[in-house]
């Protein structure tokens, strides 16, 4: 099971800690991860706190001092930007034509990972997030605009083509430049983007988040449990575990999320999905497209 990471700890900790403790979690977050490789003086400064009191909040966090917490830091940071072709080369991949636990069969160890990796992300998807996904793609009054990346954008399409058979006005980020603009240029507050954003991040869809929260609308973020950087920008953060039995990371509890997200879109707008299902398939069969 991977675990969380330092942005976790700290929300977990927000509760637990003094007020002037609380002042520094609040900075880092603000500005997670910069703000953690700032110095003990200067994060001071911005929390407007003392330096001890950094220090005792980094050691509430279970690290002996602020080297010690930035050295999990950059080891976190590490993980975010790793590629397939690193972690094949940080792994037994490299060495071994086996791979990791090579005494098991294929099956089992793809049963293995997938099963825990699965559970692990539905068990730990906040279900605050998750009801306020479902509410802002069942409100018939928002327009709904879907963006992916280079492999997430088959679920943009896959969560898009659900919603077009269920409500109204959904449609999937344009691929050229001018048209693109032009999407961006007419969104207002009653607009939602749906992004996916996972590790090698791509710097396109922060900017993505942070236009549409300029210009008052929602924002719904897909991503790993690293957290994208347009996560600063997103009303509504849906993390998930990418363990794989490669190198490559997994989407596999992506689409249960996603599939979960659409089950709760079609509980949500009830005989109103079923009416626009109902009208899609006679309009099919009348154009002989099933």
């Amino acid at each position: 099971m991977a675990p969380g990471t330092l942005a976790d700890e700290i929300r977990l900790k927000l509760g637990d800690v003094s007020p002037a403790e609380r002042k520094v979690a609040r900075v880092l977050l603000a500005g997670y991860p910069s703000a953690g490789f700032e110095t003990m003086a200067v994060l001071a400064e911005r929390a407007a706190v003392s330096t001890p009191t950094v220090l005792r909040f980094v050691n509430r966090l279970g690290y002996r001092g602020f080297p010690d917490f930035q050295a999990a830091l950059r080891a976190e940071l590490d993980e975010r930007n790793a590629s397939p072709l690193s972690l094949y080369e940080a792994t037994d991949y490299g060495r071994s034509k086996g791979g990791p636990d090579e005494d098991l069969s294929l099956l089992q160890r793809g049963s293995n990972v997938f099963g825990a990796a699965v559970a692990q992300t539905l068990a730990e998807l906040p279900p605050h997030d998750l009801e306020h996904a479902v509410g802002l793609l069942s409100d018939g009054k928002r327009r709904i605009t879907l963006a992916g990346g280079r492999f997430t954008n088959l679920f943009a399409q896959y969560l898009g083509l659900h919603l077009m058979q269920m409500r109204d006005d959904v449609r999937f980020l344009p691929d050229r430049s001018v048209e693109r603009t032009a999407v961006f240029a007419a969104l207002h507050r009653r607009d939602v983007l749906v992004v996916f954003d996972y590790r090698r991040y791509e710097p396109d869809k922060a900017a993505m988040a942070e236009l549409v929260q300029a210009q008052g609308g929602k924002v719904v973020l897909f991503t790993d449990m690293w957290l994208s950087p347009a996560s600063t920008h997103a009303d509504v953060v849906l993390p998930s575990q990418v363990a794989a039995p490669s190198p490559y990371d997994s989407l596999v509890p992506t689409l249960a999320v996603v599939e979960t997200v659409v089950a709760g879109v079609l509980t949500a707008l009830g005989e109103d999905a079923h009416q626009r299902m109902r009208r899609g398939e006679d309009t099919a069969r009348r154009m002989g497209l099933y």
